[in-house]
């Protein structure tokens, strides 16, 4: 990718909010794309691969372990190209022989340089359940993950009306798709939950302004009803931020960037989950 659109890229995002530009991307790229593949054409590919509704849910719902959701990203907006290897078949199978619970998929292709083909080889090359993570808006969003294999796709409220958010969800279960459904804040919680939403991800990152706060999966756990599935995304980077909110109800944890920097993404998650275990063991021992 040239220096020149690079900047052009970042001149985009420090000149509007953040997520609307993304968002405004994301509807012109799928555009083009549908343009070459039409919806019902690509509805008969996605319906060709087999549904494995449930399976990320299930990955996610132990409440012994730390149900980790590794992900693989190249770029991010507010740091740039995280990874010049980048190589996510490769990095997915060293977080699957590391414990992983699923792996999450960046594929938005403008800020976070993703692809579907990169989804496609990550499902290819593990067997644990794979998420799309997209700035979903369409049901043809939809079914390019389910072509790609993927398992589940995040839907983020901030992205979407209440009533669009809806349909979205229930056109992802009903195309075989688990579905993350991702807030910042109390009332984004509260839309999550009267959409349906069964596996919750609160953000501690805030999309139009990147700011990360981990207080924002402290202050909402409490907010989340037992049967839905907590999940804390962003900013986790210690043994202790894992005990911590395991200890306040979060079942499963989206850890990206923390080990796209390492050297080895899946040796980062291992020594991270020992860590993590070995605290909690300690802590057990203490209150024992």
């Amino acid at each position: 990718m040239s220096d020149e659109s690079v900047g052009s890229r970042q001149s985009a995002v420090g000149s509007a909010d953040l997520l609307e530009t993304i968002i405004a991307a994301t509807r012109r790229s799928v555009e083009v794309r549908q343009a070459g593949e039409s919806l019902a054409a690509l509805a008969d590919r996605a319906a060709a691969v087999p549904s494995k509704v449930g399976r990320f849910q299930t990955a996610l719902a132990g409440l012994h372990g730390f149900n980790v959701i590794a992900e693989c990203k190249r770029r991010s907006p507010s740091r740039g190209v995280l990874r010049e290897d980048y190589d996510p078949a490769a990095i997915a199978v060293g977080y699957a022989a590391a414990g992983a619970a699923a792996i999450s998929v960046l594929t938005e292709p403008t800020f976070f340089d993703g692809s579907l083909d990169h989804l496609a080889k990550v499902r290819a090359a593990v067997d644990i359940p794979v998420l799309r993570k997209d700035f979903i808006v369409t049901e043809y969003q939809l079914l390019e993950a389910k072509a790609a294999g993927a398992d589940a796709v995040l839907l983020i409220v901030a992205a979407l009306r209440p009533a669009e958010l809806k349909v979205l969800h229930d056109h992802a279960r009903r195309h075989g798709l688990d579905v993350l459904v991702e807030a910042h804040d109390a009332k984004e919680l509260a839309i999550a939950i009267d959409a349906g939403a069964r596996i919750v991800g609160i953000n501690n990152r805030n999309l139009r302004t990147l700011q990360v706060d981990v207080h924002a999966s402290e202050t909402l756990v409490s907010q989340i009803p037992a049967e839905v599935i907590a999940v804390s995304e962003s900013g986790l980077k210690t043994a202790a931020d894992l005990t911590r909110l395991k200890a306040l109800g979060y079942r499963a944890f989206l850890i990206g960037e923390r080990f796209m920097t390492a050297a080895e993404p899946g040796a980062a998650l291992g020594d991270l989950m020992a860590l993590a275990n070995a605290e909690r063991r300690t802590q057990n021992v203490e209150r024992s």
